[in-house]
């Protein structure tokens, strides 16, 4: 199958450019104007003080002249804070464009969120290919702003994807693509989601079990304030009986006392998770107001509606029902509030909301979490035009990279080198000298295919790829804590990688100085075995080495393994290397050269 569709050329260093200058721009005018409304309040005020004088003054001026200033100093007030939150956004919309630079002008690391949590627990390439950490892939691309989001994209690159899932990611990031107003709104609305929100408890909250006989309750409550309502109507306007007026107030009291507890829990709870929801719903209305083609971001924006209905809807009701609570507050309607049960049949509504919208609270988060990665992938889909997505084959394993580069390392640097596994030819047995980019070679060809598989743009001229799981031995250390040497913590990695070489996807497999921290004769007969084990189950894969005598079990194993090497050559008196992958066994090592360039006597 074909690869997702490629963008038109585009200059997103240009757009940027010329966005940062307008947010620049608007900064700089807002913030004039926040210091003239802030001036014109002053004098304002002061105006207030002069005519309070004046009124003091008997007969000079009335008191109802204050009402003027007052009025225009309160409604300065509401306006200086719309003016002070549009330059918070402003200046949000700033750092937005300054990182997306950054970025594409190789400045970005140490910039952005390096998910380092999620590098917690034993992983088969995670610490390897620098996936997490500062300067790290996690880091280039994540601008996700609610902690749901960042999860989904960690997961996305710890975890290769089915054939179906990759496709449907490609094709939801090449739709997402241009869709740069978008991600600008979400990084802005997404800064307070970041800080304010806490979606542990907001989930707890929201699927903590409803009132026990939920509609029984209000069905009462509704009956008994018709009851009191008509008896007090009867009371004062037919002279009926005040006792009967009594009894159902009576019962109405007893009704609210019972339910006290849990009345007041309700209200206590729901103040704080109605402003999280609010914040949540100002980064739904960002999604809810796109209109989705592919199936992919069409069937999330299915699962964020419930009988037809948008969330924000839905968390506007909630809102309502706050501001419907907080009346009681009145002092004029407090005791219409206690005749008509008005808590009581709120915090019921509250609960009745919780059991119909709460199940979903978690289902909103997810889909966020879920469109926030795709949007990272698409973030760095456009600012890096020249990056094609992968053709991703069914069949496989497979893996055919032409131009390939390591998208950590910048443009003016990258040697690219064309890599192709697959078919009769499983594994390249890689030799070369110290430095000559041997294990760089396994990280461009790991990390390219964590892109791949998390639906991204490879850095590649062209890349064909199948569904592959990832195992790695590129940063293998002994442990003083767990009391194991470097040779054992290789050997427990190989192992996990020959169990993952049995799971239900193919795997390609990256193992850089193989058994190096043994005796050659071990290491060759060690290496040569290993090799056959990730043959025999269907695997793929490059081995770099130092020790020439590995570059023979190609010679055993032809035409299912070749050899492939780094070269390096003197130059005034200095090694250089081109850093290109050839065929064939290399014919030289730079040790005692290297020795000697640091004056070392050998």
């Amino acid at each position: 199958m074909k690869a997702a569709p490629s963008s038109p050329f585009i200059d997103p260093c240009a757009e940027y450019t010329r966005r940062l200058e307008n947010r620049r721009a608007e900064v700089a005018r807002l913030g004039r104007l926040h210091l003239r409304i802030g001036n014109v309040r002053l004098s304002v005020f002061l105006i207030g003080v002069a005519i309070f004088w004046f009124a003091a003054k008997p007969g000079l001026l009335t008191a109802w002249w204050l009402a003027v200033p007052a009025l225009g100093f309160v409604a300065l007030v509401f306006f200086h804070e719309r003016i002070r939150q549009a330059e918070r956004q402003a200046k949000r919309g700033v750092i937005f464009y300054e990182k997306g630079l950054a970025r594409m002008q190789d400045r970005w690391s140490g910039q952005g969120e390096p998910g380092i949590d999620f590098l917690a627990g034993p992983h088969p390439y995670a610490q390897d290919l620098d996936i997490f950490g500062c300067g790290s892939l996690f880091e280039l691309l994540c601008a996700a702003r609610t902690r749901g989001g960042e999860s989904t994209l960690a997961e996305w690159l710890r975890t290769a994807a089915s054939f179906e899932k990759i496709r449907a990611r490609q094709e939801a990031v090449a739709e997402l693509r241009s869709t740069l107003d978008l991600r600008e709104q979400l990084a802005l609305r997404g800064e307070e989601m970041r800080t304010r929100v806490h979606p542990e408890q907001l989930v707890a909250w929201a699927e903590e079990p409803v009132l026990p006989h939920l509609e029984r309750e209000r069905v009462a409550a509704t009956a008994l304030v018709l009851c009191t309502v008509v008896t007090l109507a009867g009371w004062v306007g037919l002279g009926l009986n005040p006792a009967f007026f009594l009894v159902t107030l009576g019962a109405q009291g007893l009704f609210s006392f019972r339910l006290r507890k849990r009345v007041l829990r309700i209200i206590a709870s729901v103040a704080h998770a109605t402003r999280d929801l609010r914040l949540l719903a100002e980064v739904l209305l960002c999604f809810e107001a796109e209109h989705f083609t592919g199936p992919y971001l069409k069937t999330l924006r299915a699962t964020l509606e419930t009988n037809g209905a948008p969330p924000s809807r839905q968390i506007e009701r909630l809102g309502r029902l706050l501001n419907l609570l907080e009346s009681r507050n009145n002092q004029l309607f407090i005791p219409i509030a206690a005749l008509l049960l008005w808590t009581t049949h709120i915090a019921l509504a509250i609960e009745a909301w919780r059991g119909v919208s709460g199940p979903l609270v978690s289902r909103w988060l997810g889909a966020i979490g879920e469109l926030e990665a795709l949007g990272s992938l698409a973030g760095y889909a456009y600012e890096h035009p020249a990056d094609p997505f992968p053709e991703i084959v069914a069949e496989g394993p497979w893996f055919e990279g032409e131009g390939l580069g390591h998208p950590l390392i910048p443009d003016a640097r990258c040697v690219r080198n064309d890599v192709c596994l697959g078919g009769s030819l499983r594994v390249l047995i890689v030799s070369g000298s110290n430095m000559s980019g041997k294990s760089t070679l396994l990280r461009t060809v790991g990390i390219n295919t964590v892109l791949a598989m998390a639906g991204a743009p490879v850095r590649a001229q062209r890349l064909r790829i199948s569904p592959l799981a990832l195992g790695t031995t590129v940063h293998i250390q002994d442990s003083l804590q767990a009391g194991s040497s470097r040779f054992y913590a290789e050997i427990t990695r190989l192992r996990v990688l020959m169990d993952l070489a049995q799971g239900p996807q193919p795997l390609l497999f990256l193992l850089d100085e193989i058994f190096h921290g043994t005796n050659s004769h071990d290491r060759q007969i060690g290496a040569e075995a290993i090799v056959r084990g990730f043959i025999k189950r269907g695997a793929i894969g490059l081995v770099t080495t130092h020790d020439l005598a590995l570059t023979r079990v190609a010679e055993s194993l032809t035409p299912r393994v070749a050899n492939v090497c780094f070269e390096d050559h003197l130059e005034n008196g200095q090694l250089v290397f081109d850093y290109r992958m050839r065929p064939g066994v290399v014919q030289k090592s730079n040790a005692l050269a290297l020795m000697r360039a640091v004056g070392l006597e050998v």
